[in-house]
């Protein structure tokens, strides 16, 4: 299949032609909710804890005598089923949240998600993106000039003046194309991919 080159002022500037078997995939729902899960899952960290019963700082003594008093029988104040008892199930700083996601099944997942945002328009390319400044203001008009305001910019080499010129500006994020995730692709309005990150992202996901 073809792809539609853009250039200033979003303009054609020609075609480029990409492999079908990664970006012609067929939309898999499945797939793509578990390589995101499997995704936000993985980058949790286990720090929050809580306290069992063995760890409040409660007496042991028998609240109350067994018989006679006509409430409940209590063995201590620690006991989960009482306010400021420990927790039954208790979180623990060393929880894993992993989930385990074969390779195999997450190059196709980022490769239905791609071949979703070029169905939806969402995806872009250009034959390059470069500024020679680290002035924000030359950046947002570069980008202006493609017709661009909110966008995920994926380079095949993220430099000096890409990076300084687009860190402070909401709604835009670059990054190169060995660190694109399914959720950033997911949650930007527009993709815009340079001709050399899309042949690299081709050998990453073939």
């Amino acid at each position: 299949m073809e792809l539609k080159l853009i250039g200033g002022k979003n303009q054609t500037s020609g075609n480029i032609t990409v492999s079908d078997e990664l970006f012609n995939k067929d939309y898999n729902e499945a797939l793509v909710h578990q390589v995101i899960t499997s995704y936000l899952s993985n980058a949790r960290g286990a720090t929050r804890a809580q306290k069992g019963r063995s760890d409040v700082a409660k007496s042991t003594r028998k609240p109350w005598r067994q018989k006679g008093t006509g409430r409940a029988r209590a063995g201590m104040a620690s006991s989960p089923i009482w306010r400021g008892g420990g927790k039954i199930f208790p979180s623990s700083p060393d929880e894993n949240f992993r989930k385990k996601l074969n390779k195999k099944m997450y190059r196709a997942g980022l490769s239905v998600i791609l071949s979703q945002l070029i169905r939806d328009g969402r995806l872009f390319v250009t034959e390059a993106f470069n500024i020679d400044t680290h002035k924000t203001k030359r950046f947002v008009e570069k980008l202006a000039a493609f017709g661009l305001n909110e966008v995920m910019l994926i380079t095949n080499q993220l430099d000096d003046n890409l990076y300084l010129s687009s860190r402070n500006i909401p709604r835009v994020s670059v990054v190169e194309v060995k660190n694109i995730d399914p959720v950033s692709l997911l949650k930007f309005e527009r993709v815009l991919l340079t001709s050399e990150a899309l042949r690299k992202l081709e050998d990453l996901l073939s």
